[in-house]
């Protein structure tokens, strides 16, 4: 069971090590994946028609905010 853990740690850091390597010698970052669900044309990930409460929620404080901003802008 030892060796298992061992191997297992073993092989974690060799992974991380070569994930830090583009960083190190390139300074290049790690990044994500090319957009996501949103590449594919979506808003969101479930099928339903209408979005759910809390979507509506975060939708409706997102416009206020906006409005807010706009209401209250400087320049």
């Amino acid at each position: 069971m030892l060796m298992v853990f061992v191997a297992s740690f073993v092989l974690f850091l060799l992974v991380v090590g070569g994930m830090s390597l583009g960083y190190v010698f390139r300074r290049k970052t790690l990044q994500g994946s090319c957009g996501g669900i949103t590449a594919l044309g979506m808003e969101k990930v479930c099928d339903c028609p209408e979005p759910c409460d809390a979507r509506k929620k975060r939708l409706a404080k997102e416009a206020l905010r906006r409005e807010q901003l706009e209401k209250h802008r400087i320049l």
